[in-house]
């Protein structure tokens, strides 16, 4: 882990990151190496407060996620909420 200067000096000598016009921000090597990201690895970008951003590693893929909410409803609530629609 660099030490809290250095990040710091970093963003006074290259200047800071900018949002470019296609919505692209270059994050320094420094952040990446101390998150243990990689080029290639999948992210989730998740937006906070007072404008912070959230990147976290490996974003889940559709196969991963499915299903992750089985039980959280009651038996027959899809069946019901079709009959509901039927009757519309």
């Amino acid at each position: 882990m660099e030490p809290w200067f250095r990040q710091i000096l970093y963003c006074y000598s290259k200047g800071m990151p900018r949002i470019s016009a296609k919505n692209q921000i270059t994050i320094p090597v420094s952040a990446l190496e101390e998150a243990g990201l990689h080029a290639g690895d999948q992210v989730a970008i998740e937006a906070l407060q007072d404008g912070e951003l959230r990147v976290r590693r490996g974003a889940p893929s559709f196969d991963e996620a499915f299903g992750a909410l089985t039980g959280v409803y009651p038996p027959e609530y899809v069946a019901r909420l079709d009959a509901e629609d039927e009757e519309r």
